[in-house]
């Protein structure tokens, strides 16, 4: 997992009870730069992935390959930046008067979706 320096939680006590003790098996690495990640993960033939409302149908897109997903905030959603440095824009459809999930609902689906491509 990948996630900014600044504006994101701290690796602490409560995040790691809520991650129900995943933190402790899933590598993390702060970045101070995302963008500039990227583009490195790019050079290494990693398709980058964003999740945004206004994408494609998570379910209609090849994620054979490399593998990044991008989660931004839940109140901004991503960078402009970041936001064009993705190869794909995938929204998870809603329906009723829900316009959106929480960022760890929205991860969990799109990597279980990454995953059963396997």
């Amino acid at each position: 997992m990948i996630i900014p320096k600044r504006r994101s939680a701290s690796l602490n006590f409560t995040v790691g009870k809520t991650s129900a003790g995943a933190l402790e098996y899933v590598p993390v690495a702060r970045v101070a730069n995302l963008a500039s990640t990227i583009d490195e993960l790019k050079e290494k033939n990693i398709w980058i992935y964003g999740a945004d409302m206004d994408g494609s149908d998570y379910r209609s897109v090849d994620y054979s390959g490399g593998v990044a997903l991008v989660i931004g905030s839940e109140g901004r959603g991503m960078s402009r930046l970041v936001r064009e440095k993705c190869d794909f824009i995938v929204s998870l459809p809603m329906k009723g008067k829900i316009n959106s999930l929480n960022a760890s609902v929205a991860a969990g689906i799109l990597m279980y979706e990454a995953a059963s491509h396997r």
